[in-house]
């Protein structure tokens, strides 16, 4: 078998290449200098070209609150990107597991969202992932939806690095605390992608490390666990306004991998501590 993951330039895709790799999966990488995702006819071309078995989707327009002035931009690659390697995909009778995100949903109480509730995203960016996940089901049969929360990983930015430059730089870092979800670092979910890849168990997934905090939490452990003397200061959500409205709730349950036989992730502390050895070595 063999899988082609988008987006190795990008966190998670270079975590996922790099998984694949040590346990000898045959694989193949790919950022925009290999094919131009919002093009048909390019994606089209080294698709078939390369004739994969299996596509793990990395590849994703992720700026949140940009995305609300650059909705053209996002929805070109997050949806009719999809869509280029989800025909692909079906002309090659290929598997296409997809990486998408808790903001298809409101955020609303205080329970986890299981696979099956109802989708209503808030933001433009949470929309382009809705619609995405749409048109997978639409095209394919053989298809993983995967949906992630507050992404973490060595090759790339994240909230944890931004709290770490701002804790080197400042006494202290204003962080809101209504905002509820689950940290997932992405040499964790390597593993667990890389597991599924090879599987027939297709569907919906949640897939974020276990236990849940605030962000003012996470950025309080960070702190914390990098020795830094910043000084957290909890706030409401309408203490600082930006772009895109976020949802409050975006706890995730982990049912569907049970289900399924599949691995929960490890704990976030536990995930965020390895996360810091790992940039510190």
């Amino acid at each position: 078998m063999l899988v082609l993951v988008t987006g190795i330039t990008g966190q998670l895709g270079y975590e996922v290449l790099n998984c694949l790799q040590k346990r000898g999966i045959p694989c193949i990488g790919a950022g925009r200098k290999e094919f131009e995702l919002t093009d048909r006819t390019s994606t089209e071309k080294f698709l078939m070209r390369t004739r994969p078995d299996a596509i793990i989707h990395c590849a994703a327009y992720t700026n949140v609150n940009l995305a609300e002035s650059e909705e053209a931009l996002c929805r070109a690659v997050n949806v009719e990107g999809t869509r280029n390697l989800a025909m692909a995909a079906k002309a090659l009778n290929a598997k296409m597991l997809f990486i998408s995100t808790e903001y298809v949903f409101p955020g609303e109480g205080e329970g986890y969202y299981e696979t099956t509730d109802a989708t209503r995203p808030l933001n433009v960016y949470g929309i382009s992932k809705r619609d995405a996940e749409l048109i997978l089901m639409e095209v394919l049969e053989q298809y993983f939806i995967v949906r992630i929360s507050c992404g973490f990983g060595k090759n790339g930015n994240n909230f944890i690095s931004t709290m770490l430059k701002l804790g080197r730089e400042r006494e202290e870092i204003r962080v809101v605390r209504d905002q509820i979800g689950s940290p997932t670092y992405t040499r964790d979910l390597a593993e667990l992608l890389c597991d599924m890849i090879v599987t027939k168990k297709y569907g919906i997934y949640h897939a974020t490390n276990e236990g849940v905090c605030s962000f003012a939490e996470l950025a309080q452990e960070v702190m914390q666990k990098a020795g830094l003397p910043a000084k957290i200061i909890p706030i409401a959500s309408h203490e600082y306004p930006s772009p895109a409205v976020r949802p409050k709730n975006s706890r995730l349950s982990k049912a569907s991998l049970d289900r399924a036989g599949f691995c929960r992730l490890p704990e976030w502390r536990d995930a965020l501590e390895r996360y810091l050895a790992e940039i510190s070595a």
